[in-house]
């Protein structure tokens, strides 16, 4: 087989046992290895095509064959630089960045075009800074709040809906059954089964169990997570316990308690004792605490 053929369904991993041993015995079979074990820990932003080039380079004009051998020796070696350059540049492009935070946990990141976004608890965003430029888009998981530069339009995608943004301040939350956005400052648009709503400063879209309710105004100028503070409002109590989990990293035992009544009122995120208390005091529960798990029951 060619030499050149050889090289080619190496690099297609398609050689044969008796191919592979021909393979061996060419003369550059060494810095072609080297280049594909080289691969295997390659870090993106620390590869330096030229410096390969120019190594590759610096090899042949110190090879002994014969000239035409010689010449098929360049051609090849350079393919084989391209070949892993480009692969290099396309795995790199098509990398999405994924940022998740555990139970108990809030982070802050900034996207590349220095919009920001603060992840609450058990919550994931993904997006791909190589093609921001282009598409700003990220996939949420949880609950976030961001606050957006202004440029092209800024897209959120979710499982229930897309939130379309244009400069603004706003908050997704979206859990099994719990879909809200709520918008701070700006214009939102949120598209729900085709149709979009419109939401100005103030203005919120909740859907609960598949159905949309109608809120009234919000007042404050940002989530109260932020502040370290979970807040209900004629919310199923179902919900301020899933959200108390996720802050605490704890589980509750209910027992004859209708988790679908109505809590309105709030908790802290940095007192369990306190928290606990501010939930279960006005609908005149008590709680026991063993370990991780938390019984409720009415009195």
């Amino acid at each position: 087989m060619k030499r050149e053929d050889l090289i080619q369904k190496w690099l297609d991993h398609n050689l044969t046992s008796d191919e592979l041993e021909a393979f061996k015995q060419l003369e550059d079979y060494d810095d072609l290895v080297k280049l594909s074990n080289g691969m295997q820990h390659f870090k993106a932003p620390e590869y330096n095509t030229s410096e390969a080039l120019s190594n590759v380079m610096q090899h042949i004009n110190t090879s002994k064959q014969p000239p035409q051998k010689k010449w098929l020796s360049i051609a090849m070696s350079i393919a084989a630089v391209f070949v892993i350059s480009f692969g290099i540049y396309f795995f790199t492009i098509n990398q999405d960045t994924l940022v998740n935070t555990q139970l108990a946990e809030k982070t802050t990141i900034e996207l590349p075009d220095a919009s920001s976004v603060a992840l609450n608890s058990l919550s994931e965003i993904t997006f791909n800074s190589h093609k921001w430029n282009k598409n700003r888009t990220v996939d949420l998981k949880g609950e976030a709040f961001f606050k957006v530069e202004k440029g092209s339009s800024f897209n959120v995608n979710t499982v229930y809906g897309t939130v379309t943004v244009y400069g603004t301040q706003f908050n997704v939350k979206q859990r099994e059954s719990y879909f809200e956005v709520i918008c701070y400052e700006g214009l939102v648009g949120v598209t729900y089964k085709g149709k979009e709503t419109k939401l100005h400063a103030g203005e919120s879209f909740l859907l609960l169990n598949g159905k949309l309710i109608e809120k009234e105004k919000e007042l404050k100028t940002q989530p109260s997570w932020l502040n370290n503070e979970s807040y209900f409002k004629s919310m199923p109590y179902k919900e301020v316990i899933a959200e108390f989990e996720r802050q605490y990293d704890v589980n509750f035992h209910v027992i004859n308690l209708d988790s679908s009544q109505l809590f309105t009122g709030s908790f802290t995120h940095n007192n369990i004792e306190n928290a606990l208390k501010s939930i279960t005091l006005p609908l005149h529960l008590t709680y026991k605490k063993t370990d991780n798990t938390i019984t409720l029951k009415r009195e």
